[in-house]
């Protein structure tokens, strides 16, 4: 199974990480991005297939395709954000993580924009008394 290839390396990633953080502590932190980078791609073909997946939903739903991409959009930047915030968690750079974390949030804010204007549009068409846009 894939999972214990993953598990393996993030496990030997952190040994080697803990190790090397004594005697060379910038080497140690990029021995985890490569590590995360190596298990980024290990999932990188079930993530096309996951995306096939939604391409068929949207496509049966009648919905438009732009949603979904939106929706994929937002969820892989969520992951990106934690990714780097981890890694700079990891090196020691806190207040920086946490600057990461709040311009993933607002990207994410802007990117979701079109897709709650169109929530709020479709609700505002139910309602006959109100119109919002």
């Amino acid at each position: 199974m894939e999972i214990f290839k993953i598990v393996g390396i993030g496990i030997a990633t952190a040994v080697a990480m803990i190790i090397l953080k004594t005697t060379k502590p910038e080497i140690a932190t990029l021995v985890g991005v490569a590590g995360g980078i190596i298990i980024i791609l290990m999932v990188v073909n079930q993530l096309t297939s996951v995306l096939q997946i939604f391409k068929t939903i949207a496509e049966k739903s009648g919905l438009s395709i732009q949603i979904f991409g939106s929706v994929l959009k937002i969820v892989g930047i969520g992951y990106i954000t934690e990714f780097a915030a981890s890694i700079c968690n990891d090196s020691g750079s806190s207040s920086l993580a946490d600057k990461i974390l709040l311009a993933g949030k607002i990207i994410i804010l802007v990117v979701s924009l079109p897709i709650i204007t169109n929530i709020i549009s479709i609700v505002a068409g139910l309602l006959p008394w109100k119109k919002f846009f």
